[in-house]
């Protein structure tokens, strides 16, 4: 394949050119309460091509992988480009120069995908949904999906880049809902990583993660409110990597800091307490099989470790070819594109605190008045830090010792206040948002996480009665 976008760049003379073929599987198989709703596998495969001119960038794709198709995409991304430019004031900065791999770049699998067949996955979709289900009396619903993608890229740009890559991520999500006396509480667990099924089921089987679906969902039904107000609280891995990818992540994204980000202007400045040391990485740091490995980026640069805040202090920015030259600095590696019709876009990878000194059970005996947060489930963050998020689980914390499960709630706050509120980093690190996708324009499989951390935020309070 790589003889295919060579060709074609020698073909090509003038602009500077960056051909991207990408061949995508995709796999997922869905049961729900027992029957199986859906068992999909696609193909997408093509060509994507930018070219650069006169400060304006242009994009075409084709997905006909013939020299003379990937040379009509050329030309018309090179016309796009070319008009842009005309029509620009500012013009952007050329791609920045750097080393490039070279070579086969392929994630490590442990039990590759393709040694389970599409029965066997079906298989084993139905019998978590099974166990879901079978987990509790009052358990009255329940659904399992598995899903992979399995890629395979090669790149080549005129100024050098000639790499080729093979990625395979699958994810399984499983969902019990509970319900008595008409009332109803759901759980979902998760998990997604990138690599084979050894990786997906590292820390905990499928049935371990059904049964705690159950169990979580069972128990919200007898569980209490909790009180709202500005409270310590010790945030769980899961809430940690959905804080500081939502909240911190996304402001340090070299293209929305040009857009005036809360990080803009912020280089070198204080942003966080100096126990916190927040990087994003390409690699599987701390602990196997994060969901969003990054070997070599869709600009062909080697995915480089970005300590975005070092001891409290910003220290860098995520950067693509251009913004790297922009702000006069080397690219890290965050150029992601989803598909191979998708331009690529600076993207996070794998975000995380680093682990700190703490134990967990230090850290409860160290809390007078707090709540324990266990459980990411949705949320959303602006520009300016400022975020809200939903938590599954809340456990007080009274005297140092931890109390029992009250029902989730809202957390809402400044991310970099939160940051700045840190006085105890746990040891323990997980990986804990590596299911589903982050949306930018195109979807992108990240992962995110750390240990545990105890902060002060806003709670937003329930019924101060006991579900009955």
């Amino acid at each position: 394949m790589l003889d295919l976008l060579e060709s074609a760049l020698a073909r090509s003379s003038g602009p500077w050119l960056e051909l991207r073929l990408h061949d995508r599987r995709a796999r997922s198989v869905l049961v729900e309460d027992g029957v199986l709703e859906a068992a999909r596998a696609t193909r997408h495969c093509g060509v994507g091509v930018r070219a650069f001119v006169d400060g304006a960038w242009g994009f075409a794709s084709t997905s006909e992988l013939l020299l003379p198709a990937v040379l009509r995409a050329i030309d018309a991304a090179t016309r796009a480009a070319a008009a842009a430019a005309r029509g620009r004031k500012v013009k952007a900065a050329a791609p920045s120069s750097c080393p490039f791999p070279s070579g086969t770049w392929t994630s490590p699998a442990r039990v590759p995908l393709s040694s389970l067949s599409l029965s066997d996955k079906i298989a084993l979709v139905h019998q978590t949904d099974a166990a879901a289900k079978a987990a509790g009396a009052h358990i009255t619903s329940s659904s399992c999906k598995y899903s992979e993608l399995v890629d395979e890229k090669w790149i080549a740009t005129s100024d050098g880049a000639r790499v080729h890559i093979i990625d395979t991520k699958p994810e399984l999500r499983v969902q019990a809902v509970a319900e008595r006396a008409g009332e109803l509480q759901s759980c979902v667990e998760a998990a997604g990583h990138t690599g084979g099924f050894g990786d997906l089921f590292a820390r905990r089987s499928a049935d371990e993660m059904a049964i705690r679906a159950a169990k979580t969902a069972t128990d919200l039904l007898r569980a209490p409110y909790i009180d709202g107000g500005k409270q310590q609280v010790i945030l769980s891995p899961d809430v940690v990597g959905l804080l500081v990818h939502e909240a911190i992540g996304h402001t340090v994204e070299a293209d929305f800091v040009l857009a005036g980000s809360a990080a803009a202007g912020k280089l070198g400045q204080p942003v966080a307490s100096e126990l916190v040391t927040l990087c994003d990485s390409g690699e599987s740091e701390y602990a196997p099989g994060a969901g969003g490995v990054v070997l070599v980026d869709d600009e062909g640069v080697a995915a480089q470790r970005v300590t975005i805040i070092e001891r409290g202090i910003l220290k860098s920015y995520l950067h693509n070819r251009e913004t790297a030259a922009h702000f006069g600095v080397a690219p890290t590696g965050n150029a992601r594109a989803f598909e191979f019709d998708n331009e690529p876009l600076i993207r996070m990878r794998n975000t995380y605190i680093e682990p700190g000194t703490t134990e967990l059970a230090s850290m409860i005996a160290d809390t007078d008045d707090g709540w324990l947060l266990v459980g990411a489930k949705n949320g959303q963050a602006d520009a300016n830090a400022e975020f809200m998020f939903v938590v599954g689980e809340a456990y007080p914390i009274t005297r140092g010792r931890l109390g029992a499960l009250h029902r989730g709630t809202t957390i809402t706050g400044n991310a970099f206040d939160v940051l700045r509120s840190v006085d105890r980093v746990g040891t323990h690190f997980a990986w804990d948002l590596g299911s589903g996708y982050c949306g930018k324009g195109q979807p992108a499989k990240v992962d995110a996480g750390g240990p545990h951390i105890r902060c002060t935020a806003v709670l937003a309070g329930g019924s101060s009665a006991d579900a009955e």
